[in-house]
């Protein structure tokens, strides 16, 4: 599973920069939205957690957005836990999906 501490820790999203990881034919993204980079002094009022997973083997710019699931959680430590929390959810309410996406040859329709 997806462990918390394998992902940038929540002060890493403060800098308009995504995650992405991928599990067992699942991929994933985390990041602030907006995406965008605060000042050093300023609050992150208004950014939440965006998670998203879509199933391999494609990066996630080459993915239909039907192809992605998302999920918001607030921008907090507790948030983070519960993105986590998500994404493996995610996993095993879709076990078989991904484990057919590792079988998903590549093309350039991608």
């Amino acid at each position: 599973m997806i462990e918390e501490k394998e992902l940038f820790g929540l002060n890493h999203y403060r800098y308009g920069e995504a995650y992405f990881g991928s599990y067992k034919g699942m991929r994933y993204r985390l990041a602030a939205d907006p995406l965008r980079c605060l000042e050093p002094h300023e609050a992150p009022d208004g950014l939440e957690l965006l998670a998203t997973v879509w199933p391999e083997p494609y990066a996630y710019a080459r993915t239909a957005e039907d192809q992605r699931v998302s999920e918001r959680f607030p921008f907090t430590e507790e948030g983070m836990t519960n993105a986590v929390k998500w994404l493996n959810d995610r996993y095993t309410a879709e076990e078989e999906r991904w484990k057919a996406a590792l079988e998903t040859p590549w093309t350039d329709g991608g």
